[in-house]
């Protein structure tokens, strides 16, 4: 599992992509300590945004992202990541400057959990980008790089996607990306505040060939 992922500790690529996007290049990296800041600053703007579709949790949303739980939020996904459960990355965008010099700016980030290996190899993908970067392409982006990886260094056969019937906009990136939907979950997840039905959306190694990004591309394109 270990050297699936990259290393002897479970470590990820320092940088995948890029991919473009309506905002600009698009990356994907590893969470760095520094991301807090970034991380707590944009969560809590986007409150109202984020919160119909996380899960649910006794203490405030602001106290969901003090410094503390950013710091156990990081830990837990690289102890995740070594044990061969789970992957995460920092999504970044550099929407290019006058000059040429480089301005990634931390966006969002894309999650795979709860893998399984031997005869299965599958894992859900979860994602958030900062609002002042919807409808740009940068979640499409984000998460065809990160299934990609999913597909070829992360070993993985089955990427699922649980999204909420009434998040149409999440379910318009994996529609997007070739995810068909399979079903419907009833009281599938605890959030906010309740058990909610959830869609199930799927991807296999099969049903692209070429690639996630490469099939993004090719719709970008047309």
């Amino acid at each position: 599992m270990q050297a699936i992922l990259g290393g002897p500790s479970g470590a990820l690529p320092a940088s995948l992509g890029p991919a473009m996007s309506g905002a600009g290049r698009v990356t994907l990296r590893p969470l760095r300590r520094s991301d807090g800041a970034e991380w707590r600053r944009i969560r809590i703007r986007d409150e109202k945004l984020l919160r119909p579709w996380d899960v649910s949790g006794s203490m405030t949303w602001e106290q969901r992202h003090s410094r503390p739980e950013w710091r156990r939020h990081r830990v837990q996904l690289q102890q995740a990541t070594a044990r061969g459960e789970a992957f995460g990355f920092a999504i970044e965008v550099d929407p290019g400057s006058a000059s040429g010099e480089p301005a990634e700016r931390f966006a969002g980030q894309v999650t795979f959990g709860a893998i399984q290996r031997g005869a299965l190899r599958s894992g859900w993908v979860g994602y958030w980008v900062d609002s002042e970067l919807h409808q740009q392409g940068v979640a499409s982006a984000a998460v065809a790089i990160g299934v990609d990886y999913a597909f070829t260094f992360g070993g993985l056969h089955r990427v699922e996607a649980t999204i909420a019937p009434a998040n149409e906009a999440s379910q318009k990136v994996v529609r997007r990306l070739g995810f068909r939907q399979e079903g419907l979950l009833k009281r599938y997840l605890d959030i906010d505040g309740a058990w909610r039905d959830h869609l199930l959306f799927a991807l296999t190694v099969e049903d692209v060939p070429n690639g996630v990004m490469a099939r993004l591309r090719h719709r970008t394109a047309r």
